[in-house]
């Protein structure tokens, strides 16, 4: 009970730190330094950081295409969830952690489309021709609240202890990869990925303290 306690209040922490961080990207150093004149915050910092990654579309083309990962397994996890529903005829009868899962995936979900309506600020180059929405980082969100929570639930249901390592490891090694490489790609403002990080881990300890109550 006491761990869940603490995870609850990190997860706290961690959510009223992203609100912050957003409300210091729309009003700290907030300057035109964007393609079209489109401005964002901290843009001494996010301008250092772009021009010393410089952009790399086969980076992002690749970290693109590793995100549908994420969203295949959202698809394993709700395919098992449906299975036990039919299997054992209630709703009710799901797994505790798997009712869970569907929860703060539909969570996730209602974020992205938040701010990809609401505009905090935009990508530093152009897509296509177009600008795009850049705010938290839409990839790093996905990958760091999908993977993580996979760890947990594959732990929970693996009990060789090798294997649960194995899983564990590639998946860090995953997420570290994606968010690196998004941010290495030039596609996303620093303060992007940092939004998107501090988003998810407010996200993922919550769904950890739910899950285990």
């Amino acid at each position: 009970m006491k761990r869940i306690r603490k995870s609850f209040i990190a997860s706290m922490c961690l959510l009223t730190a992203f609100v912050l961080w957003t409300v210091a990207i729309c009003f700290v150093d907030v300057r035109a330094i964007g393609p079209q004149g489109s401005s964002v915050g901290f843009a001494g910092i996010n301008g250092f950081v772009h021009n010393l990654t410089g952009v790399h579309f086969s980076l992002y083309n690749i970290t693109d295409w590793l995100g549908l990962v994420p969203i295949f397994v959202c698809i394993g996890f709700g395919v098992l969830g449906l299975v036990q529903w039919i299997k054992r005829k209630s709703i009710r009868k799901v797994d505790f952690d798997i009712l869970v899962l569907g929860g703060f995936y539909i969570i996730t979900i209602v974020a992205y489309l938040f701010f990809e309506s609401v505009v905090i600020n935009y990508r530093p180059v152009l897509i296509n021709g177009y600008l795009e929405a850049s705010y938290p980082s839409s990839t790093t969100m996905l990958v760091m609240c999908v993977m993580p929570t996979a760890v947990m639930q594959l732990g929970s249901r693996t009990k060789n202890k090798v294997l649960r390592n194995i899983i564990a490891v590639t998946i860090v090694a995953f997420i570290a990869f994606m968010v690196i490489g998004r941010l290495v790609s030039g596609v996303h403002w620093f303060t992007d990925i940092v939004g998107g990080a501090l988003l998810s881990a407010g996200l993922v300890m919550m769904y950890y303290s739910v899950s285990k109550m």
